[in-house]
């Protein structure tokens, strides 16, 4: 068998256009790169104050009025007292709930607003722009769904 072998100008001819293949100008170049860019650009976006993307954040957190009990509770609430995290007393669970009643819906409230044993119920649930009035119908709404059947 033969090898075959390229001559110095061979081998710069190659390298030319390899080159040029990979860093070449004009138009159509100009699209590969954004097409690459396109794809490997981070699919999270930094929102500045001022910009289109900031000004949905902005209103989202604005306080529209009372929230409804139940959505808190699906929003928030649930992660854990949907299952019980943390020794969370479970929503509609009678025998859970009792004792914790029984301190006094004040007590609930408290705890509820403000956080209890050393944040394992995070302040407000982890709702930020929930009021202290939107945490107390929400706590309402689960001390409800708690009572015994009549």
């Amino acid at each position: 068998m033969s090898r075959k072998t390229f001559s110095s100008a061979s081998r710069l001819a190659l390298i030319v256009i390899g080159f040029l293949a990979v860093f070449g100008g004009g138009p159509a170049s100009a699209a590969v790169e954004d097409e690459i860019k396109a794809r490997i650009q981070h699919p999270a976006e930094v929102c500045v104050m001022g910009t289109p993307c900031a000004a949905s954040i902005v209103l989202a957190s604005v306080n529209t009025g009372p929230k409804d009990p139940q959505m808190v509770y699906e929003t928030f609430c649930f992660a854990c007292h949907g299952s019980g995290v943390n020794n969370s007393p479970v929503y509609g669970n009678v025998e859970a709930w009792a004792p914790r009643i029984a301190k006094g819906m004040d007590a609930l409230y408290e705890s509820a607003i403000n956080g209890f044993n050393n944040n394992a119920m995070p302040a407000k649930g982890l709702c930020a722009d929930c009021s202290p009035d939107d945490i107390k119908a929400t706590v309402d709404y689960l001390v409800k769904a708690a009572q015994p059947a009549p």
